[in-house]
């Protein structure tokens, strides 16, 4: 009798910090979505699609700043993507064991380190060695023919948000990405080796293959903290409330301009404007994190479906 009591009193609290979730998640779009009915009363949907940001006269619309969020967080995902899954290679697949725990370390260091200060790298390092080195390349190539590659390149802007960001979630990607490929079973790799395969193609082949669900997992947990990234992006990007026409171009992210303005509102329509910033950015939140569920599930069944 007191076995089953206590069986059913940890359902129900189970039941409840199950429920508290819920409720949390709730109350948040509620409140977000009380402080920013001003705007949502004035403009409508028009608030998403409007690209003027006047506070003065009292003109909001969020398109610039959902753009430059899209636009340098995808930057982001494309430069550290690569990179994160070939140290989760190396460490697990080619490196010797006595250099594996040093690099790791090194690694998600990175992860440790306060994102004012990858700001301040971002400024005084990154940005000038972007105008100087890494602008005219493109500018004076890809720039002449693709308006996206297109100068002048000022330092701050678009390219230099994205690094800073790829440096910043590699971290999250490669320590996932390693312990997923570390899962793998010997015997896939055995497999492949039985069937006369190189390192490389057993890697690609059998490795790469099982692990996929959760390697891109990892990329859409970085994607995710690199959309909600606020400090760092802030001092690189330009803040720029304007439509970046170029990846070198200055511009703005949702985060960035709830930090940057929020103190700065005097009027109450300003202030709704930031709020519904903040509540499209927790959408696109959900929705990202929604896909990458989506994503992970058609992938796992593929694999399943291979096995």
């Amino acid at each position: 009798m007191n076995i089953r009591f206590g069986d059913r009193l940890f359902k129900i609290v189970a039941y409840i910090f199950g429920a508290l979730i819920f409720i949390l998640f709730l109350l948040m779009i509620a409140k977000l979505y009380q402080g920013s009915s001003a705007t949502i009363n004035q403009y409508g949907l028009s608030f998403i699609f409007n690209s003027e940001w006047s506070p003065y006269n009292d003109e909001f619309g969020a398109w610039p700043f959902i753009i430059g969020t899209v636009i340098s967080s995808l930057l982001a995902l494309l430069i550290a993507a690569p990179v994160s899954i070939g140290i989760a290679i190396y460490l697990v697949e080619i490196a010797p064991r006595w250099i594996r725990t040093p690099v790791s370390f090194l690694v998600e260091l990175l992860a440790a380190i306060p994102s004012i200060v990858y700001g301040l790298w971002g400024i005084f390092v990154l940005a000038p060695f972007v105008r100087n080195h890494i602008a005219p390349i493109f500018t004076e190539t890809l720039g002449t023919k693709i308006p996206l590659f297109a100068g002048p390149s000022y330092g701050v802007g678009l390219l230099t948000a994205g690094i800073v960001l790829a440096i910043m979630i590699t971290p999250t990607i490669a320590s996932i990405s390693r312990e997923v490929i570390s899962t793998v079973p010997n015997s896939q790799r055995e497999a492949a080796y039985a069937l006369g395969a190189t390192k490389w193609e057993m890697i690609s082949t059998s490795v790469l293959t099982y692990a996929r669900s959760g390697i891109l997992g990892a990329m859409i947990i970085g994607l995710g903290r690199a959309i909600g990234e606020t400090m760092a992006v802030t001092m690189v990007i330009g803040n720029s409330p304007e439509i970046p026409k170029s990846i070198f171009d200055p511009a703005y992210t949702m985060a960035s301009v709830i930090a940057n303005e929020f103190t700065e509102a005097t009027s109450n329509l300003y202030v709704s404007a930031l709020i519904e910033i903040g509540l499209l950015l927790f959408f696109v939140t959900i929705f990202v994190n929604v896909i990458a569920r989506l994503l992970v599930w058609s992938v796992s069944r593929g694999t399943q479906e291979v096995k």
